[in-house]
């Protein structure tokens, strides 16, 4: 018998703007939320697995950075990028209140706020690419440039 897959609010969003993507279940690991553990369920390359990174800086309150899953975003670049003079990841706790997704769940689209949003270039290295759907347990799969297209002013840049 197949799980019943509830459509989320980033699903509701990109129903509404006739966008192509489609939800991916995965098997959460409570113990293990990084995107590779997401990649390894889906089968997939970790390169397409993008994660969600909110950060605050000095000048601009607070960006997005959407960079592959086994990645870690280099600071100084995510800052020179989003014009900033330093930059840090927001802590754990800020991630509800400020998005409304909890870690392992945080999606690009669909944010409490429009945060400027910074995709790592690699993301047009792939016709479709993974990012939660807004829950733990649910991908999305959708194609880049449909994606970037949809986040008002996003930009593709360097940011590993």
């Amino acid at each position: 018998m197949t799980k019943k897959i509830f459509k989320t609010n980033v699903a509701r969003l990109l129903d509404a703007a006739e966008i192509n993507y489609e939800l991916v279940p995965y098997e959460v690991d409570e113990n293990d939320l990084s995107a590779i553990h997401v990649a390894q369920s889906l089968n997939e390359d970790v390169n397409q697995v993008f994660k969600t990174l909110v950060l605050s800086g000095d000048k601009i309150k607070h960006l997005v950075c959407v960079i592959p899953g086994a990645e870690e975003v280099d600071l100084k670049k995510a800052a020179r990028a989003s014009g900033n003079k330093k930059v840090e990841l927001i802590a754990q706790k800020e991630l509800l209140p400020l998005t409304g997704y909890i870690r392992g769940g945080c999606c690009p689209i669909g944010m409490k706020k429009n945060f400027p949003t910074y995709f790592h270039q690699t993301i047009n290295n792939f016709e479709h690419i993974y990012v939660s759907a807004g829950v733990r347990g649910l991908q999305l799969r959708i194609a880049p440039q449909d994606l970037i297209d949809y986040i008002p002013g996003s930009s593709v840049v360097d940011l590993i």
